[in-house]
């Protein structure tokens, strides 16, 4: 069995990656660690796993009596835990903060559907932002065939979720429901990690995306609209999409439009794609709390044990 501990176990990425260790078949949950509620009882701050474990949050990290490590805390946190703490040898680390996106300190970026083969070889591995997966894998292919032309233009709208457990003004429910709220238009901080993917793929394109994310008036998802110039028409697109994501176990090409519900709950990204004189739709939905956050670090986890890819992660999607 693959030990496994979490640091700042008390935000819903968090408690996810909690839920999806506890039923994963290969794995041991040892700790997870809270300072603000250590000796609470897990399913106190994560009602969702009420009967499935007594564990109690850890005041501790042991790190040498684990194999692999999950740090759930706040951007920048993850920095300084390495400042103050020693990576055993051995250690298997997957963050899920934005700290090492770039690669730096010897990460690699967690996107299996273009790293799968480094990740696998990875002692250290630093999972994309929910928006970085939903656009990316939305415009992998074609920065693949060198295929962009000029700029990218997309509208996410997300869940409340992507905001964190911590309130705010923009997540209390009476403000939230039944509205839409633009927010960071244009200067997102996934952006960055987003232009360095594509620019690898495509060194010759430079032009950029517009980048418009709403705040949506739902709890979980993640859905993007994103246009640009094309050549290509519908059927030479999906033919692309599809040969492109042949091998990638949840990343689909669907003939029809899609939606959020296909995908809430379960670690899939849905892409529909569509051309029309000279520009082409695409549109891609994941969960944010899942493949765009704790799923996707699970599938990463499987890929650096030699396990298959989606193993503990067949979830059923919330259709109805």
């Amino acid at each position: 069995m693959i030990k496994a501990g979490i640091i700042g176990g008390a935000g819903y990425t968090a408690g996810e990656l909690v839920r999806l260790l506890l039923n994963h078949p290969e794995v041991s949950l040892e700790w997870v660690h809270s300072s603000s509620n250590a000796g609470r009882p897990l399913c106190e701050v994560h009602s969702g796993i009420a009967g499935d474990t007594d564990m109690l949050f850890a005041d501790t990290h042991p790190l040498q009596g684990i194999d692999v490590l999950f740090l759930c805390s706040g951007h920048g946190a993850s920095a300084s835990f390495w400042q103050q703490n020693e990576m055993p040898r051995g250690l298997r680390v997957i963050d899920l903060a934005q700290d090492f996106r770039d690669e730096s300190c010897g990460y690699v970026y967690g996107l299996p559907e273009i790293n799968r083969p480094r990740i696998a070889e990875a002692r250290k591995v630093a999972n994309p932002g929910c928006f970085a997966t939903a656009i990316q894998l939305a415009l992998l292919p074609l920065a693949a065939a060198g295929c962009l032309e000029g700029r990218v233009h997309t509208t996410g709208i997300t869940g409340s979720t992507g905001a964190g457990v911590k309130p705010s003004v923009t997540t209390h429910f009476s403000w939230r429901d039944n509205n839409l709220s633009v927010y960071k238009p244009f200067t997102h901080q996934h952006l960055a990690e987003i232009g360095a993917t594509l620019r690898h793929l495509q060194p010759s394109w430079s032009e950029g995306i517009s980048f418009i994310p709403v705040r949506g008036d739902f709890p979980r998802g993640i859905f993007c609209a994103t246009t640009l110039r094309t050549a290509l028409d519908t059927g030479e697109l999906t033919r692309m999409y599809s040969d492109f994501y042949s091998e990638s176990p949840f990343t689909h090409v669907c003939p029809t439009d899609v939606d959020l519900k296909q995908v809430v709950n379960t670690n899939k990204c849905l892409l529909s794609v569509t051309s029309r004189n000279g520009e082409a739709l695409v549109i891609s939905v994941i969960d944010n709390l899942l493949k765009g956050a704790s799923g996707q670090a699970v599938e990463n986890m499987n890929l650096m044990f030699g396990l298959p890819e989606d193993c503990g992660l067949r979830l059923k999607a919330s259709a109805f």
